[in-house]
C-alpha cells in the first residue's frame, strides 16, 4: 500500500488535459470564453456556481436563471500539448492560448459575456 506522501508525489506528476472552453448559449448565441489546467473538472466546477447563482460572471448568470441549464452547452476550444518537461509554465501557456481566443472571437457585448480588457473597451 502506497504512503500518503507517495500518492501525492503520483498526483503532481499526472497530467490532466488544459486547455481553453467555452460556455454557448444556444438560444442568443452568446459565449463565454475562459481556461483551465484541468478541464476534466472545469465544467462540474462552473456548472455548480451557476446552479449556486455564485458564478462571477452576472451576465451569464442573469442568462442562466433566465433560459436555464438546458440552453448552455460546454465545449472545449483547444488544449495545450502537454509534453515530458515539466519546466513549462502551464498556465501561461494556457493564459496565452486564452487570450488568443479572447482576440479572435471578440466574446464582448451582444457576442459574449467576457468583459473587454480595459485597454480594449468596445
Amino acid at each position: 500500500m502506497k504512503t500518503n506522501k507517495e500518492l501525492k508525489e503520483e498526483y503532481k506528476l499526472m497530467k490532466f488535459p488544459a486547455g481553453v472552453f467555452q460556455i454557448r448559449n444556444m438560444v442568443n448565441g452568446k459565449i463565454f470564453i475562459n481556461s483551465s489546467v484541468n478541464l476534466d473538472k472545469v465544467w462540474n466546477s462552473q456548472k455548480f456556481q451557476l446552479q449556486l447563482g455564485s458564478h462571477p460572471n452576472r451576465a451569464l448568470q442573469a442568462e442562466w436563471k433566465e433560459f436555464g441549464e438546458s440552453v448552455f452547452v460546454f465545449e472545449i476550444l483547444d488544449e495545450v500539448t502537454q509534453d515530458g518537461d515539466l519546466a513549462i509554465n502551464l498556465k501561461e501557456e494556457v493564459k496565452a492560448l486564452e487570450d488568443y481566443f479572447l482576440e479572435d472571437l471578440k466574446p464582448f457585448g451582444e457576442k459574449g459575456y467576457n468583459i473587454p480588457p480595459k485597454n480594449k473597451r468596445l
